[in-house]
């Protein structure tokens, strides 16, 4: 064979299995059914981790989580780093990644509470395995700054819930009854849905597919990373905190030039708190910023959804089929059985 024929040879070679290669990566993210962990029953035990940011004079906190979990019948163990401390973070990378692979790892372990956001996460994602994981799946649970983790987990193939954490809970905990009960409602299996208010801002119309998202910081980093979720054909849900609307508008532009709505399904809008005031005025609310910013677009989109860092934050399963509708009087979100 010619050095010529044999470049050219090579080269095709590389060409076709290099596509397959991404392909395969591509129908991983897009999978249509994920698995469901077993949801609890009295006996199990939950493992509470902290990934993230430091838990400094929140030992309160975490008792409490310990407390309510055993009312339920549950176990609860908490990581050997949970109250270390470097700088930022609850602990080293490393101490953080032990913890979490830890619970990952354990096949008696049935589900793992994040004990707080912040910042972090990513610091550990990519140090994490999940050989044993797949042996015993078992749920996650967190919000905000998880939300890069609820990505991987979906990404492996796996459903997770965006709930409260431990540092959520408050002293009166009747102040967020409903939000502790839509909780245990998740974790034990139980039906969940929603009957939100109607929204002048909403986009009416109806959609059905896998819920996915989180925290729209936290989902606008993970862009051009294996972390990055396939939106095509799903129901994307986004909250946020503390940022300027000029900051949510350039997230919204970032994630729509890299295609993120393209194949969309539809929109489901929880919190946006605690919204920061520039200098020079936006000019809209938030809702309406959101809406121009995806104008071009037909699904339909529901604003609030009570989930996020605002007191009452509502279990949603992520990675779990549901059905959105958005009419002119209410909107319903009902998590398909």
């Amino acid at each position: 064979m010619s050095k010529i024929r044999y470049v050219l040879l090579l080269s095709c070679l590389v060409f076709f299995f290099g596509n397959v290669t991404a392909q395969e990566q591509s129908e991983q993210k897009k999978q249509t059914v994920l698995i469901q962990p077993p949801y609890l029953k009295a006996g199990d035990t939950v493992a509470i981790v902290a990934p993230s940011g430091i838990l400094k004079n929140r030992n309160d906190e975490v008792a409490q989580a310990v407390t309510l979990l055993k009312s339920w019948g549950l176990h609860a163990v908490v990581g050997k780093h949970v109250f270390s401390k470097d700088d930022h973070f609850a602990g080293t990378d490393e101490e953080r990644c032990e913890d979490f692979q830890k619970a990952l790892d354990d096949p008696k372990i049935s589900a793992i509470w994040c004990a707080r956001g912040g910042y972090g996460t990513v610091r550990i994602l990519d140090k994490l395995d999940y050989t044993k994981f797949k042996q015993n799946p078992k749920w996650l649970i967190g919000y905000s700054d998880i939300t890069a983790l609820h990505n991987q987990f979906h990404n492996e193939g796996f459903q997770t819930i965006h709930a409260l954490m431990c540092v959520s809970l408050t002293k009166d905990l009747n102040d967020i009854e409903y939000t502790i009960e839509t909780f245990k409602s998740a974790l034990f299996g139980k039906p969940l849905g929603y009957d939100l208010d109607y929204s002048t801002y909403n986009k009416l119309g109806n959609a059905k597919g896998q819920l996915v998202g989180g925290n729209l910081t936290i989902l606008h980093t993970m862009l051009g990373s294996d972390t990055s979720i396939d939106t095509t054909g799903k129901i994307l849900f986004i909250e946020e905190i503390g940022e300027y609307k000029y900051h949510i508008d350039r997230m919204l532009q970032s994630l729509k030039r890299a295609g993120y709505f393209d194949h969309c399904a539809g929109l489901l809008v929880g919190d946006m708190s605690k919204m920061r005031k520039n200098t020079t005025p936006w000019g809209t609310s938030v809702e309406q910023l959101i809406l121009d910013a995806l104008s071009e677009y037909d699904f339909p989109i529901a604003f609030g959804m009570p989930a996020g860092h605002e007191k009452n934050n509502y279990a949603l399963i992520l990675g779990k089929e549901i059905e959105l509708n958005v009419a002119g009087d209410k909107t319903l979100v009902k998590i398909r059985e």
